[in-house]
Order: structure tokens, then C-alpha cells, then sequence
């Protein structure tokens, strides 16, 4: 898998606020296995936006609907067994044919 989420990193996202769209985004996307680097370029974001994001930033307007819709993706196929990603192949591929493409 591409550089994956650390310790730290996740034991900070478990004690931020979980009402906040950008947390519950980054909590989603641990679960699914799915790298910000990946989610950034298939939102046409910076790594940094999506990561600031998932500390509970302000997500831009312009970009809240496609973030909605990705969480919305992302959740489906959790329940679906596609997801989480098992390995950076399978992580892209499901970016580019599911997000992608549904955005």
C-alpha cells in the first residue's frame, strides 16, 4: 500500500469532533484502506486540502458535494465487500472506476 495512515495519525483522528463532514471523510477512508494521495487526485485537490480536511478543516463549497458523494461511494461499498482496498493496485482501481467516474 502506499504510505499508510500511522499510529499517531490515526489515535488524532479518534479524538477530533466527528460532526465535522472532513473527519467523518478521513475515518471512511482509513476503513476502506484508500490512500489521501489517491482521494486528492480524484478529487482535484492537494494532499494537503485532503488531509486538513480529515482534521476537521473546512471543506471548501466548491468541493463539498463531490466529498459528500465520494462518502457516499465509499460507504456503499464497505457494506458491498469491495472495500477496504487490500493493496495500492486495488485502491486505484477502485478509485478510477468508482469514484472517478461517479464524481
Amino acid at each position: 500500500m502506499a504510505k499508510s495512515y500511522t499510529d499517531k495519525y490515526l489515535l488524532s483522528l479518534n479524538n477530533l469532533n466527528e460532526k465535522r463532514t472532513g473527519v467523518q471523510f478521513g475515518k471512511l477512508c482509513v476503513k476502506a484502506n484508500l490512500p489521501p494521495s489517491m482521494i486528492a487526485d480524484a478529487l482535484g485537490v492537494s494532499r494537503m486540502s485532503v488531509y486538513n480536511w480529515f482534521k476537521g478543516k473546512v471543506i471548501n463549497q466548491k468541493n463539498i458535494e463531490k466529498v459528500e458523494r465520494c462518502m457516499e461511494i465509499i460507504e456503499f461499498n464497505l457494506h458491498t465487500d469491495k472495500l477496504p482496498a487490500t493493496n495500492t493496485f486495488s485502491a486505484r482501481t477502485f478509485i478510477i472506476d468508482n469514484v472517478i467516474n461517479k464524481i
